[in-house]
């Protein structure tokens, strides 16, 4: 077998990817949750300033720490799926790789015989 194989394990690969799966789902739906409830968040800080125009109170709200606080939290969810996502990427190309190498050396042994 040639030297490659040696560095790859794709018993490892597929446990990443048994592992980053309910990673990814976790991180997917937090980051979900969080862009629905920036639109809920907006809604309650406007209300805060119902005295005010629509346009004012959007001002108001986009402007409030608690909205730019909920901003960094999306920001941190959205890094968190993309990581995971990437790791899962990662896995399955690498099992993709050996999958490519393994058909090849089947058929150099085919055609060696």
């Amino acid at each position: 077998m040639p030297a490659y194989y040696n560095e790859f394990n794709p018993q490892a690969s597929l446990e990443a990817m048994h592992k980053t799966g309910p990673l990814l789902a976790e991180a997917r739906a937090e980051r979900v949750w969080i862009e629905e409830y920036r639109k809920s968040l907006k809604a309650i800080l406007m209300k805060e300033h119902a005295a005010l125009s629509a346009v004012a109170q959007e001002r108001e709200a986009y402007a409030d720490p608690r909205y730019l606080a909920h901003l960094d939290a999306l920001k941190v969810a959205v890094e968190a799926e993309e990581a995971a996502r990437w790791r899962m990427v990662t896995a399955q190309a690498a099992v993709e790789v050996w999958r490519t190498l393994s058909a090849n050396d089947r058929g150099m042994d085919r055609g060696t015989r």
